[in-house]
């Protein structure tokens, strides 16, 4: 098992989203943040059916980061509620996962 996670998350406009990315970088709370643009979201909200284009955050970084890393994301958007879910990684490069840790704190 490995100490590495990922971490998705949502953002209105790809200028939130670099904003982000890079303030998790920079903090050392990510290795790594790819921003995906132009993501079609249906979901519901304050009971309507809501749909809009976000651009997907995939954040490389370590378990053991993810309470700083939520609560800077938190900080960080603009949206009530930003999605914030930490995904498991059972397996991966070794080199690859040694560097997700080596830039992470």
């Amino acid at each position: 098992m490995s100490n590495a996670r990922i971490v998705l998350s949502t953002a209105g406009s790809h200028e939130e989203a670099a904003t982000i990315a890079h303030a998790l970088v920079e903090r050392k709370l990510a290795a790594c943040v790819n921003i995906v643009p132009h993501v079609e979201s249906v979901y519901r909200w304050q009971g309507k059916i809501e749909h809009g284009s976000e651009w997907l955050l995939i954040i490389k970084t370590q378990e053991h980061v993810f309470e700083r890393l939520r609560d800077a994301i938190r900080e960080l958007h603009s949206y009530e509620t930003p999605e914030c879910i930490m995904l498991e990684v059972s397996s991966g490069s070794h080199e690859y996962l040694d560097w997700i840790a080596e830039n992470t704190i």
